[in-house]
Parts: structure tokens; sequence; C-alpha cells
């Protein structure tokens, strides 16, 4: 390999960039469809019920209308289809919000009147959307998200709690969240040829396609879904979502293509969401700090259409060591949406409430609180018992004390003022699985010195194409310039979607394996590439199998400067800091992109975001951005992301684990271990908000 080119580990802007900027990358609504028209959905306005009856007479009464789409005339689906997506086939309501029916129209400003002046009659029965920590309804589901069992014990908890000289047992809470991305869900959806196009807001077009694809009953050839360019996800575009499906029922139906986009408003619940979530921590430990026991108890809630059960609890299964553990997840189902994977699913919420408990053990124990955390750093995963392929959270800590100035902490709450401000400093730990999916990947040598490398990967904005154009440069021993890369196209070789923090990990895998085989295709043509060129397409499916039992995981800590206004309770972030531990960093400009926004996700999530249901209505009340407050640019004071150098060769040939989500993990906890440090009011409950604090801040004299 002629490495006089090396491209991984560089810092390098984003290919598309140029196009981002002059407008020129096409969004899902973007694309240019000849003959297209718009759909509008129409959404439940009760929580749960029957529609009894539809009148689309004042909607087809105005000009432009196509068709209006509901139970009662859309095309069918199958049966036993995902709930979620057998949409338009039954008279069943789950919840408020749910799509009901699709107008079609000649322009989007008829089909939304159109949609406006549909009247839909309900009989509506009684709902239940308040999540409690004694509900009734209460289950252990068989599995939560990604696999996980649902409870697992080791030792004997309850009686190493009961005798520990420290001890903690606390409840914290977090809200519904949703994903938000700038993009909203849309899709055009074209029938033609005996197949169907549908061009798709999406993290991984083989999911969508295949799902399209049973659900119409096609072969799964005959759908192909393109999504070159997506405008976030945070997760909520990782599965098929009803967008795809709507625009290619209402397609079907009126013989011509179909563009659909949800409304901010209509985002906030048919696409997901992070469910409601109340935890109950417990730690037992010495006096000196180390853990006897640790418990997590999640409740969250589902809908009653289907079950999604978030892993909130698994965090704490190999975070710390401990001898005697418990971790349980009990569900409620309720007449609400689905709820669904959000940025680091499980790991977001599970690490606000133990590390906040930590925090909590180490103001009891009078210890610092990175400390108390490297004295319980475990010898093996405690719950695998596998050895981890690599784990420096030790050295993160350590390495983020020193860069943010820690060890010059006064740690008594409380007790610092510049002005009228209450200063404060918080730590938390972070981590998140280094996973890897089977994909498929090919590599094509041109005659004219040129490679074609292609993969149906994402990119959502995380420089995906970048560093996969950097990997393949490097195993090709290519100039950069003559490598070129192909992703978003479901024609292209399959691979998993954008998510779990895997994809450059998967993807990148796949197509070292395809340009190294290419390149002893090469040699063993003596060098020269034929006139028909050569081309080689791999999958790493035996490749993965085949590795070792170990835990993998990529580890961080999370640091949080705050000031809280005494007279009025207002909380202002202003420094973070992180360092990970994340293997090999492939792209060091893009890379600190998703750190630096992992972190300011969670920053938002301590104290501003909280998506809140009327539990009479069963509707979102802040369902805008208006409302639904995300920070910006004055809510974000200094963010500054630093990694280690982490050479793990036990995780796949570019030795990577995933970035995109453990920026978020522990930053809430961080920020709201630092606001009681700054004023000795304890949040449990977030976001923290200044009525939460006033109660408890410290009166002037």
């Amino acid at each position: 390999m002629d490495t006089a080119h090396r491209m991984v580990g560089q810092a390098h802007p984003r290919l598309e960039g140029p196009a981002k900027v002059a407008g020129a990358a096409r969004y899902a609504m973007e694309y240019p469809v000849d003959g297209a028209v718009y759909g509008w959905p129409v959404v439940s306005r009760v929580a749960r019920g029957v529609i009894a009856g539809l009148d689309a007479s004042a909607a087809t009464a105005l000009p432009g209308v196509l068709a209006v789409l509901w139970h009662d005339n859309a095309p069918r689906l199958p049966a036993d289809a995902d709930p979620d997506l057998r949409l338009l086939q039954h008279p069943e309501v789950w919840y408020r919000g749910q799509p009901v029916a699709v107008v079609v129209a000649q322009s989007l400003e008829v089909a939304r009147e159109a949609a406006r002046r549909v009247r839909v009659e309900y009989r509506a029965g009684p709902a239940d959307t308040l999540l409690t920590g004694d509900h009734p309804g209460l289950y252990r589901p068989d599995k939560v998200n990604a696999g996980y069992e649902s409870d697992v014990d080791t030792g004997d908890f309850d009686g190493a709690f009961a005798a520990s000289p420290v001890r903690v047992d606390e409840v914290y809470s977090t809200p519904a969240y949703v994903n938000a991305p700038m993009e909203p869900h849309a899709a055009i959806a074209h029938w033609h040829d005996g197949g169907l196009t549908v061009y798709d807001a999406s993290q991984g077009t083989t999911v969508v396609q295949r799902t399209l694809a049973a659900l119409f009953g096609l072969p799964t050839g005959a759908v192909r879904v393109i999504a070159e360019h997506v405008g976030g996800g945070f997760g909520g575009k990782a599965f098929t979502r009803c967008p795809s499906v709507l625009a290619a029922l209402a397609a079907r139906h009126v013989g011509r293509p179909v563009r659909l986009a949800l409304t901010r408003q209509q985002t906030f619940g048919p696409v997901g969401y992070r469910t409601p979530t109340i935890q109950r921590v417990r730690l037992g430990a010495d006096t000196d700090g180390r853990l006897r026991c640790v418990g997590h108890d999640s409740i969250t809630q589902t809908s009653t259409a289907k079950e999604f059960a978030e892993q909130v609890a698994v965090y704490t299964r190999y975070m710390y060591a401990a001898p005697d553990r418990h971790t349980a997840h009990r569900v409620a189902r309720l007449d609400v949406p689905t709820p669904s994977i959000m940025r680091a699913p499980g790991e977001t919420p599970g690490s606000f409430a133990l590390e906040c408990a930590i925090d909590e053990l180490a103001v009891a124990c009078r210890m610092d609180p990175v400390e108390l955390r490297t004295r319980n750093e475990p010898d093996i995963d405690p719950a695998e018992g596998v050895p981890f392929s690599s784990r420096n959270l030790v050295g993160c800590l350590r390495e983020g004390a020193r860069r943010f100035g820690w060890h010059d902490r006064d740690p008594a709450p409380g007790t610092r003022r510049d002005g009228r401000w209450l200063t404060g400093t918080g730590v938390a730990g972070c981590s998140y699985p280094a996973r890897v999916r089977a994909c498929t990947a090919s590599a094509r040598a041109e005659p004219d010195g040129t490679f074609q490398v292609a993969i149906n990967a994402t990119d959502i904005g995380t420089g995906a194409r970048t560093a996969l154009w950097q990997i393949a440069v490097d195993e090709l021993g290519a100039p950069p310039e003559r490598v070129n890369v192909h992703i978003g196209d479901s024609s292209l070789p399959p691979a998993a979607p954008a998510g779990g923090s895997m994809g450059t990990s998967s993807w990148g895998w796949a197509v070292t394996k395809a340009c190294g085989q290419l390149c002893e295709q090469i040699r063993a043509a003596g060098g020269a590439v034929p006139r028909e060129g050569l081309a080689v397409t791999v999958n790493t499916e035996e490749d993965i199998a085949q590795r070792r039992n170990l835990a993998r995981y990529a580890f961080g800590a999370q640091f949080a400067e705050v000031r809280v206004d005494a007279d009025t309770g207002e909380v202002r972030a202003t420094r973070l800091l992180g360092v990970f531990a994340a293997g090999r960093i492939v792209n060091a400009t893009t890379a600190r992109s998703q750190f630096i926004g992992g972190m300011t996700m969670g920053l938002s999530m301590a104290l501003h975001e909280g998506a809140l249901l009327d539990p009479a209505l069963g509707g979102w009340v802040n369902r805008d951005f208006a409302q639904y407050h995300i920070a910006t640019n004055a809510d974000v004071g200094s963010v500054e992301a630093y990694w280690l150098d982490e050479h793990d060769d036990q995780l796949n040939p570019m030795g990577t684990k995933g970035i995109g989500e453990i920026g978020m993990v522990g930053t809430a906890a961080a920020v709201a271990n630092a606001v009681h440090h700054a004023t000795g009011v304890r949040v449990r409950d977030l976001p923290v908000r200044l009525d939460k604090l006033l109660p408890g801040l410290p009166r002037p004299a």
C-alpha cells in the first residue's frame, strides 16, 4: 500500500460540504419527480377509541383534491404487519396524533386546507396516558431493546445493601424527549414498471426497502429507496416510518407520485420518541467508597399497539464493580404513541440516574467523585464475566480532570459566588457499546485508474461518507482524487443503518475487505486493470462471527461547570469538557463535531428539554420548537472534546469504536451534579428548572 496517501486519522472536511452549502445536496422532498402531487396526513384527535365515520365532502369539493384515503378505501396491507406501519387499515385509534387519513391534492396548500376540512367521527373511550411508579399495569418484558435480558441478579443484593455502612437509595426521573432532527420525516413514493421507488428521510434504506417490499407484496429488488442526504435522525429515522408508507399507499391509490412530509407538530408521536423513565438506584458501599452492591430498577412506557422496552438499567450492569448486583425493567402499556430509540437509547437516561447516584455516594463518603469512580474500576465486565477488549474509563477521568482543572476543586456545595451567581462543577463517567453488524460492499477498479466503492451506508450529517472514503483510500493505496464512494441507495450492496454507533465500524469493515481483495486481484493481474475493469463484492458476516467473546465498549468522562442565579434560579452551563476512549479516530474534524454535538444534546436534556403529555387529552402540549426548547447558541458556553490515542485490535480491521452517541451519555448527570455543587440542591427530576431550585437556594442574609 502506498502510505504517501494515508488518510485515516487525518482531519478532513466533509466531501459533501460544498454541495450542502450551495444548496445542491438533495434531501427527501427535493428530488424532481414528474407529475408528483402532495399528501397531507389527518391525525386522530382522541387518545383511544374507534373511527365511527369520516366525511370528506368538504375536502373533495376543493379544486385540485384528488382523493381522501382512510381505512374504508386505502389499498390493503398484510394483517400481520407492524401495527405502527399498518396504516389506514382499521378503525382502531391507539393514540392521539395517529394518522387516520391522507388527503392527496395537486398542491401542498390545497392538501393542507383539504385535510383541515376532513371531519372524522370517533367513539372515544377512557384513555390511560400517565406513567407512574405504581401503575397497576406494570409488567416485566421478556427482553428489552437490543435483545438484553430484562432482569439480571448476581449475588445477594438485598442482603449486601442492608449490611452496607453507606447507602444511597433515590428515585430519578426523566421526561419524554423527541428526536427533533432538522429535516422532518418525509418521503416521495413513485410506482412505475411494476415496482416502487421511494426517496426517504431514512437512516437506513436497506431496512426500508425490505419493510416496504413485505408490506406491499413485492420482491425486494422491485423496491428502491434513496436517501443520499439526510438532515439528522438521532434514531428517529432508523426504522421505516409512516411517511414512506402513507406516500406509497396514496401513490398507488391515485396513480401518481406523491410527496408527503410531516409538519413539526406531526413529528411529536408517530415517528417515535424517548420514553419517560422512573428509576430507583440503590448503592451500598464501605466508608472508603468501595461498592458492595448496585441496584437499578427502571420503569418506562410503551403503547397499546406494540411493545418497546428501553434498556435503561443495562448501563449499570457493566459500568462499575460490585459483587452483588440487581437490575430490572418494568413497562406500562398506555394509550400513547410507541416510543423508540433516540441517541444512545438506554445509556442516556440510565447514566443520568446512575452517575447522579454515584455523585451522591461520593458526598456521603466525603470522597472526590473522580476518585470514587476510579476506586470502583472492574477487572472484567461485571455483566458478562468476560474481559474488556479495552477499557480506558480511568484514563479519561484522569485526563479530563487534568484538562478541566478539577484538582483545585473545593468539594463543599453552595459556597462559591461570583456576584449573584453561584458556581459549581460536576463530573460523570460515560460509556456506549462498540457494536458491528454484517454488511456487504463492492469495490471496482476502472481502466482509467479510478476506483468505485459502493455500500448502502447512510450519512445523516455525521461525516460517514467522508470517513468511508478515507478508509477506502488507505486500503487501495490510491491517490484520494481517484477514489469515489457511493452510499445512500438500496440498489447498492446492503448494509446496516446508521444507528447504535456502529455505522463506520460496520461499513468500514466491509469496505476494507472489498478494497483489500480488489488489490489482490490487481496484483494477480500483474498490476494492470483490464479493459473491462475488475470488481469484487464481499460480506463480513463470517468475519464478525469469528471474533473472540469480549466486552467491547467506548468509555469517556464528562465534566461540567455551571452558574446559577441565586435570586432567580436561572442555570447557565458555562463549560463542558469531555475526554473519550473510542478506538481509532478516522477523521478528527467530524469526530470532534460528533462529540460536541452529543454533549450539547446532553446539556439540552439536562436544562431544557421535556415533551409534556396532557394526561386528560393524551396529546403533546409543547409540540413545536416554540415550546419544546432545544439548546441553541445562547444556551451553550464552551464545549471541549478530546480523546485518548486508543489502540484496540479486537474490534475490526480499522480499530474503530462508535462515537455518535457516547458524547451524550453522562452529560446530563455531569450538569446536574454541577448544579448540586453550586447550590446544595439535588434535582433528581429532569430538566433542572428554576422552580425546582428556588425553594432550596440560600437566601440573602
